[in-house]
């Protein structure tokens, strides 16, 4: 179904992830049934793991997505790489990379602890990936009824659940201390906290989940993403899809030295310091945070 034409074209792109999206609506329903309590769905059956909680909506989610994903397009051609099923198959190990070229990295409940506390600011987020980078991306925001969605080289847009789109992008702010930061209530450690205080963006946003923090960021309401690894780092599946509609959205998302991220490389951490932004700044940015973290590290 799938071919490549050359760099940023892919026949047939465009009707896979129009499959895509149909199964992040349907994951959407499912998630904001849980979240409502209804009572066909049951406890949400909350597991508090090493790396967060999981919940019965996480699991059923992730099920839903893998299902309709196979039967469209089996497991010959396409890998799939999910939060859930990495969990179980890999005990803890790191796992060889996925021997296919195309690969499904999903993320089926973005933000599972603001999901619990009820903040709204959770999301599903879905990305199809070629030789390690990523072509196509869905992520789905159930409480805002939006989907964002981009395809490589084809710009980002925002969906309603009439399944009207609408060509989003960036701001064109380009002064580093007019620039908003969006950032987590929680996840923030002292040296996180001590970047903040020096980085000379002081308007800040608080929101959850990756993929709605991305979200803010194109619909211009932010301009700054860092995520900076600790004890733990953020996975392939929390930043594959959002990496996409923001790059396509005119922002970038780089390492600290302004290297691409890459994907189903086995280990799904992306250690080290993550910089997304509108661009304009990108590059000053990145000088800035790589100083002021070697002085808080000295």
């Amino acid at each position: 179904m799938l071919k490549t034409l050359g760099k940023d074209q892919f026949e047939g792109l465009e009707e896979v992830m129009a499959i895509a999206k149909s199964v992040g609506w349907g994951a959407a329903d499912i998630l904001r049934s849980y979240y409502r309590g209804e009572p066909d769905r049951g406890d949400l059956n909350i597991q508090e793991k090493k790396e967060g909680p999981v919940t019965a909506a996480d699991i059923v989610t992730n099920q839903y997505i893998l299902d309709n994903l196979q039967a469209s397009f089996g497991n010959q051609d396409f890998g799939y790489l999910t939060e859930e099923t990495y969990k179980f198959q890999s005990k803890g190990v790191m796992s060889p990379p996925l021997s296919q070229d195309w690969i499904w990295i999903i993320d089926p409940l973005d933000g599972t602890r603001d999901f619990i506390e009820q903040t709204g600011e959770y999301a599903i987020q879905i990305a199809l990936v070629y030789q390690n980078r990523p072509v196509g991306a869905v992520v789905v925001w159930p409480e805002a009824e939006k989907l964002y969605y981009a395809l490589k080289g084809s710009g980002t847009f925002v969906e309603n659940r009439q399944g009207n789109p609408t060509r989003v992008t960036v701001s064109q702010r380009q002064n580093i201390a007019d620039l908003s930061l969006v950032v987590s209530r929680t996840h923030r450690d002292e040296r996180f906290n001590k970047l903040l205080e020096e980085l000379p963006c002081k308007n800040k946003q608080y929101v959850g989940s990756v993929g709605c923090k991305i979200a803010t960021i194109i619909e211009q309401r932010a301009d700054v993403y860092i995520s900076i690894s600790g004890k733990s780092a953020p996975k392939d599946w929390d930043i594959a899809a959002p990496e996409l509609i923001l790059t396509e959205a005119g922002g970038k998302f780089t390492y600290l030295d302004g290297s691409p991220l890459n994907y189903n490389r086995g280990d799904v951490n992306q250690w080290g310091c993550l910089i997304a932004s509108n661009g304009y700044c990108h590059q000053e940015l990145c000088n800035q945070t790589k100083e002021i973290l070697e002085k808080i590290d000295a």
